[in-house]
């Protein structure tokens, strides 16, 4: 299976920012949607960003103007900037993937932690 490898993660104050990597296996990365997904405690799993094989992204909402998702598929890296962060951007990032640039995110790495501080 393909495996994800988040870092990146850690403690920054509110308005500071972060960039955390995704390192993924196998030959196919560029192929793959790529996204970032995060759980704060006690919520539910939210889709933060998403980026096409193509280079299209998606963003929510409450992210939109502070993050950036990116790609490197020489490196097999996705990549989330995070600026202008706030404490609801609390939670645990999770970097995912969906073979064949579906809808289907089948691969998950093990998260990485991102605290803000107010």
């Amino acid at each position: 299976q393909v495996q994800l490898v988040e870092s990146g993660g850690g403690l920054v104050q509110a308005g500071g920012s972060l960039r955390l990597s995704c390192a993924a296996s196998g030959r196919a990365f560029s192929s793959y949607a790529m996204g970032w997904f995060r759980q704060a405690p006690g919520k539910g799993r939210e889709r933060v960003a998403t980026i096409r094989s193509g280079g299209s992204t998606y963003y929510t909402d409450s992210v939109k103007g502070r993050f950036t998702i990116s790609r490197d598929n020489a490196k097999n890296t996705v990549y989330l900037q995070m600026n202008s962060l706030k404490p609801e951007d609390t939670a645990v990032y999770y970097c995912a993937a969906a073979p064949g640039d579906g809808a289907l995110y089948r691969y998950w790495g093990q998260g990485t932690q991102v605290t803000v501080s107010s």
